[in-house]
């Protein structure tokens, strides 16, 4: 016992888990339990209590088990793969029960009869990478078992696990005669990455088995490459490499080696009757960590739009979570270590923070991304961005000047690559804020033109048709905007430039709404737009407060009342004003009333 009354002890960790349990299920749900049953009976359970250990915990496809030795955990391990071998040698292949296994030595916390910590956590991370009918082990326990036991072990490297801080060494037991894994690790060819961002798709499985609805998932696969293509800082794998991988039982971890990509999106498509379920996962190949998943059910009824809805779902939701996986990889890189991509990416890091000394901070990131290479228009449409956002944001000490440069960068990163939908982005962006409205509506046209997912393209549409006086055909595109990037790190501007379009339109309940939205998500600015609305509904006592929460806030870079707004009409511009002076008790125009 500790101190703190908590029992401690060193313990060997074996985590298994049930490969594709629920699509077994799916196809067999009763025969599936039952034959997991007569295998957990005359195989698992008798294995386990031959080489002394204790099941602490069992799910439906999975257990944790505890031992006193390392030896007797992989030994127990290597028993039940070739007893599960030998079994599904005369099974249909469709209805192999398959497991992956991790195996840990670590010091764990004893709970009753649980256990956790490190030491459970990282046998379950393990499990959790390792390729189906395969025994994957941590450093510390091969340490500890080599020298003792005939079997070869495959160093794969150091491996990032999930939850798990500092990366860690892995092994792999070479599949000895009577088992065996998809891929023996020792085979695995490896391409080098990308120095951009990299995502290969493999082809979704039709999980029905019905031949005539295979053009269904192929569609969306098909549809979802080509989607993801239109970002010119992402690496794409073109569907046809991707899809010579079709019906391969194949770890992502392999197909990422083997295609030289960090990321792989895999999907399943279900047709039940007249209904859909449509299953995603954005997988980090290397450490197997699972980034982002959703499911989708669907009633079919037009099956080209339905496609086209669950692409633009899928993309628009993993085009931010690829964006921040990316910056996140950058900020923990040396400095002296990246790349201009990894420059670019460190620099988006801080530009998403929306704080003043992090968009300095992203200005010289992106100048570096220029320096180390003047041919990525990427550096520049950061630059252009960043410049112009101090400008918005009151944080530039010379507004005229930065701007111009954010109009230059943004040119400059167009003669780069004239079809880049950021580089339109980033030069309407800097147009807009030089009141020039029409060229700006126009670059954010092309911007949506080029890459119809690009969830701020619309965002940027809405803006210029807010601030150029045409609040009411904002709206359309603002919501657009967050169908497509939902869970974007930028939400709260998203949400505010929406209260502020509903604001001019004249809806000042939703108006209200989405200001508020938008302050529970951190973005303050969005306070006098709440303020003045709450005053049009007369809810003054509610008005002055957020009045009164604006005028508290610590002042920096422009006065809080002289919003650095670029309205193409002054009436908006007094619109809003006269709204957010009502709330702190001044009366309203006669004609506003």
């Amino acid at each position: 016992m500790t101190s703190s009354g908590v029992e401690r002890k060193l313990a060997a960790i074996l985590a298994a888990d049930v490969v594709g349990f629920s699509r077994l299920i799916g196809l067999d749900e009763e025969g599936t339990i039952a034959r997991l049953q007569a295998l957990r009976r005359d195989a698992i359970d008798p294995a386990i209590a031959i080489h002394r250990g204790r099941i602490v915990k069992t799910t439906g496809d999975g257990l944790l088990v505890e031992f006193a030795s390392v030896v007797d955990a992989l030994r127990c391990a290597i028993t039940v793969q070739r007893e599960l071998h030998a079994r599904n040698a005369s099974e249909p292949s469709d209805t192999h029960i398959r497991l992956r296994i991790g195996v840990n030595i670590g010091d764990i916390a004893v709970d009753g009869d649980d256990i956790l910590g490190d030491g459970v956590n990282i046998a379950a991370r393990l499990e959790s990478i390792a390729q189906p009918g395969s025994i994957y082990v941590s450093e510390d326990a091969w340490r500890q078992a080599r020298g003792k036991m005939n079997e070869t072990f495959v160093d794969l490297g150091e491996r990032e696990l999930k939850n798990i801080a500092q990366p860690l060494r892995v092994y792999a037991i070479a599949p000895p005669d009577g088992f065996a894994a998809d891929e023996p690790p020792a085979a695995r060819t490896h391409r080098p990455l990308s120095e951009k961002a990299s995502i290969a798709v493999l082809p979704f499985q039709n999980a029905a088995g019905d031949k005539d609805d295979e053009y269904f998932s192929d569609g969306i696969t098909e549809d979802i490459v080509t989607a993801l293509s239109r970002w010119h800082w992402l690496f794409v794998i073109a569907r046809d490499s991707s899809f010579t991988y079709r019906g391969r039982v194949i770890s992502p971890a392999h197909f990422g080696a083997e295609l030289g990509v960090r990321y792989v999106l895999t999907g399943s498509v279900r047709k039940a009757g007249a209904r859909l379920r449509i299953t995603v996962q954005l997988i980090d190949s290397a450490s197997g960590t699972n980034i982002w998943t959703e499911s989708f059910d669907r009633q079919i009824v037009d099956v080209f739009a339905l496609q086209d809805e669950i692409t633009q779902h899928v993309v628009g939701a993993i085009e931010p979570e690829l964006a921040r996986s990316e910056s996140n990889r950058a900020i923990r890189m040396n400095l002296k270590d990246l790349n201009a991509f990894d420059c670019y990416q460190r620099g988006m890091w801080h530009f998403n923070k929306v704080s003043e000394p992090a968009c300095a901070e992203a200005i010289l990131l992106f100048r570096q991304t220029i320096d180390r290479d003047p041919r990525l228009s990427l550096g520049y449409t950061g630059l252009a961005r960043a410049l112009y956002a101090g400008v918005a944001y009151g944080w530039s000490k010379d507004p005229a000047r930065e701007i111009a440069q954010a109009r230059d960068a943004a040119q400059m990163a167009l003669s780069l690559d004239r079809h880049d939908a950021d580089s339109h982005f980033a030069l309407s962006g800097a147009l807009l804020y030089l009141c020039q409205h029409k060229d700006a509506l126009d670059e954010a046209e092309k911007t949506v033109a080029l890459n119809p997912n690009f969830a701020f393209g619309h965002f940027r549409v809405g803006q210029v048709l807010t601030y150029a006086g045409r609040a009411k055909e904002a709206i359309a595109p603002v919501e657009r905007s967050l169908r497509h990037s939902p869970y974007d790190p930028q939400l709260g501007g998203m949400r505010g430039l929406l209260a502020l379009a509903h604001y001019q339109a004249g809806n000042y309940n939703s108006a209200a709404r989405e200001a508020e939205a938008a302050v529970n998500l951190r973005n303050f600015r969005a306070t006098p737009v709440l303020a003045a609305s709450l005053a049009r509904l007369g809810r003054n006592d509610e008005a002055h407060a957020a009045f009164a929460a604006w005028m508290a806030r610590p002042r920096s870079g422009a006065p809080r009342t002289a919003l650095p707004l670029p309205y193409a009409n002054p009436a908006d511009r007094q619109n809003l004003r006269s709204g957010f002076l009502a709330a702190a008790g001044q009366p309203l125009p006669a004609a506003s009333a």
